[in-house]
């Protein structure tokens, strides 16, 4: 057994760190003051390709693992949470879900344009009424001659307006549940594609979030993505990876928010001495750091097992689960070994509290992990 990460990893790694730090970090904080959508910083990581991580090097993608994207996505969290979620919609369902279910002339149209950041996914299922019930959505695919008509709308929707490629579940079969629903992918310039206002978020203020309407809006039937009635089964088996992501997403922001504060408990003195020589910080500190790390290995154990091919749907959650709830926990301990300065919008940490929180909520909820969790358990026990 061995924990340590591949040396060509390592290397990628020290790379994208130095990027991130260089060309991510000194926005971040600008971002979540004036929001804008990181056009800029996206297009490099794209030339980086670090928009199509686990896309095949044939489409232009880095054709790397799991474990590879975990480490990856970490690096850009620890730099800016929004930048992070962004990389992690666009590289996941959108290419994964083209990749594995897509004809050959799908796959040469859409993937080589998202791996390389030319253009930005984005992966519309939540419904204002359809969160963790996925399967209750209502946007209707009505066939047509040559295609379907879309009507419906969408939620929180990352990147919402700002993306190029939209891949959209509807119903095609309204009495069928789960197996009436369908995948297609739609162009930001379709007809009757609509986006509304940004919402205005707690944090990751740079991930614009947005509604989308399908107001009649024709989809030509070379843009179904595999079989009518598919769509919810191939959403459903892209989510182990999509958590990966957002468990390392987690792992970035606790990092960054650990990192401030024990430097700020070194650096700040009360009664003659450095803080952090007071077992109420020193201890604080000591928890921090072993959540981070309980919580890094659960996710790099997933990730690899997603890469053998082993099913790891309770391994996933897991880690999504440990990560988010570890995220919250350390942001929410660096503010008070800051103490009334990480209050302060001046320094970061109360940033990060804002940014990790919802960790715990996209890509199933931590209450939706314990279900997903106790179910696999449950299996497990009656074999």
């Amino acid at each position: 057994m061995d924990f340590a990460l591949p040396d060509d990893l390592l290397v990628l790694q020290r790379a994208v760190r130095d990027f991130a730090q260089r060309e991510i970090a000194p926005v971040a904080a600008e971002l979540d003051r004036d929001p804008r959508y990181p056009r800029s910083t996206l297009r490099r990581m794209g030339e980086m390709g670090l928009l199509g991580i686990l896309t095949p090097e044939a489409y232009g993608g880095l054709g790397l693992g799991y474990l590879a994207y975990a480490v990856l996505l970490e690096e850009i969290a620890a730099a800016d949470a929004a930048h992070a979620t962004i990389a992690s919609v666009t590289n996941g369902m959108p290419q994964s879900l083209i990749l594995a279910h897509g004809s050959a002339a799908q796959r040469d149209r859409w993937l080589p344009r998202l791996a390389a950041g030319e253009a930005i996914g984005a992966f519309c299922l939540t419904e204002p009424h359809a969160g963790s019930d996925a399967a209750a959505l209502r946007t209707r695919a009505r066939r047509v001659e040559g295609g379907y008509r879309l009507d419906g709308s969408k939620a929180w929707i990352t990147s919402g307006g700002e993306a190029d490629l939209y891949l959209v579940l509807a119903k095609t079969d309204p009495e069928a549940g789960a197996r009436g629903i369908t995948a297609f992918v739609l162009e930001r310039d379709t007809p009757g594609l609509s986006f509304g206002a940004p919402e205005r978020k707690l944090g990751q203020h740079a991930a614009t979030t947005t509604s989308v309407r399908f107001d009649d809006a024709f989809v030509p039937e070379g843009q179904r993505l595999g079989e009518e009635g598919q769509g919810f089964v191939m959403a459903m088996s892209a989510l182990d990876g999509g958590r990966v992501g957002i468990a390392a997403q987690a792992l970035g922001i606790a990092r960054a928010a650990f990192a401030a504060a024990a430097r700020h408990a070194e650096e700040r003195e009360a009664f003659g001495r450095p803080i952090r020589e007071f077992q109420g910080i020193g201890f604080k500190l000591a928890d921090m750091a072993t959540r981070i790390e309980a919580a890094r290995l659960l996710t790099h154990r997933a990730a690899w097992l997603l890469d053998r091919g082993t099913r790891a749907t309770k391994e996933v959650s897991m880690a999504k689960l440990a990560a988010s709830e570890t995220a919250v926990f350390v942001c929410d301990a660096a503010v008070q070994v800051f103490g009334g300065y990480g209050y302060s919008a001046d320094y970061p940490v109360e940033r990060y509290l804002r940014d990790a929180r919802v960790t715990t909520l996209y890509e199933g909820t931590s209450e939706i992990q314990r279900v997903v969790i106790s179910r696999q358990i449950h299996r497990e026990t009656a074999r």
